[in-house]
């Protein structure tokens, strides 16, 4: 297992504040009621916008469980040219006095440097989500299981499209054989 190099989380800060021209996803609601302890465990990479962070990546996979002081823990894995590379960082809530509770989160993997995490639709059992981040330029469509239907594809790569998302950009990493859109 590799470690990522230091620079590749900088990289990703330095892109996040040079996104401040991207079109912003300030607009999109974070879920309400979010129950972050329901939200703890692993969560498999259906499909994402491209990064620098994440290219050539298969196998993704992130994994939430709690921290001591109250923070989550965040250990994102993937498999890139057969090497397994793996990083850890800490996520907290960017409002939390929010009444109700919001799926608005910060999330750190380097030093002091945060970068929203903003949970856009999950369902009622906490088993597909999709996120984005402070502008239309990140997004995940996550699962609880390695693969989705085609059916339940469509429904959330419409509900992307509906936001403004380019869902023609969008990359499916192998977990085993990808979902097909319907």
């Amino acid at each position: 297992m590799k470690k990522i190099h230091f620079l590749e989380p900088l990289a990703a800060v330095l892109t996040a504040m040079a996104a401040g021209c991207s079109p912003s996803a300030a607009d999109i609601p974070p879920v309400e009621n979010f129950d972050a302890g329901r939200y703890m465990g692993e969560w498999y990479e259906i499909a994402r916008l491209p990064h620098r962070f994440e290219r050539d990546m298969d196998f993704v996979r992130a994994e939430y469980s709690p921290n001591p002081d109250g923070t989550i823990k965040v250990v994102n894995r993937g498999v890139r040219r057969g090497e397994l590379r793996t990083i850890t960082g800490k996520a907290k809530a960017k409002s939390p006095s929010a009444n109700p509770p919001e799926g608005l989160l910060e999330v750190s993997f380097f030093g002091p440097f945060y970068s929203e995490y903003r949970i856009i639709r999950l369902d009622a059992a906490y088993r597909l989500a999709v996120v984005t981040g402070p502008t239309r330029n990140y997004l995940w469509i996550l699962s609880r299981t390695p693969t989705i239907s085609g059916e339940q594809l469509n429904v959330l790569l419409g509900f992307v499209r509906d936001l403004g998302f380019d869902i023609e950009k969008l990359e499916y990493p192998r977990q085993t054989p990808p979902p097909q859109p319907r």
